[in-house]
């Protein structure tokens, strides 16, 4: 970099986040559909996230798309975004088979 170079933007590090040790089965997760009231929750390969207060989740969907309380890891590898939206939502445990 020279002299007459803008300064290089600051690139923030990745937010790590701690996966809670709760455990959620499908059925436990469809509770969390953000309907009445309820918190929203998804989830995405395995980990459980609280959606309730992100922005294009309104009501429990996200843009008349998607719908909470289910596992959206199929659908969501479709998406346009990365995976890094997962970083500004928290999570709140990890998906479990309701046979366990």
């Amino acid at each position: 970099m020279s002299y007459f170079d803008p300064p290089e933007e600051p690139v923030a590090a990745p937010v790590t986040h701690i996966v809670p040790d709760r455990e959620f089965t499908e059925m436990e997760l469809r509770q969390y559909n953000g309907e009445r009231g309820r918190r929203a929750y998804i989830a995405y390969d395995g980990v459980v996230y609280d959606v309730t207060d992100a922005p294009n989740w309104r009501g429990g969907m996200h843009r008349d798309l998607h719908y909470s309380g289910l596992d959206l890891t199929r659908s969501l590898r479709k998406a346009p975004h990365s995976e890094s939206v997962f970083q500004r939502v928290p999570p709140v445990g990890r998906l479990i088979s309701d046979d366990r």
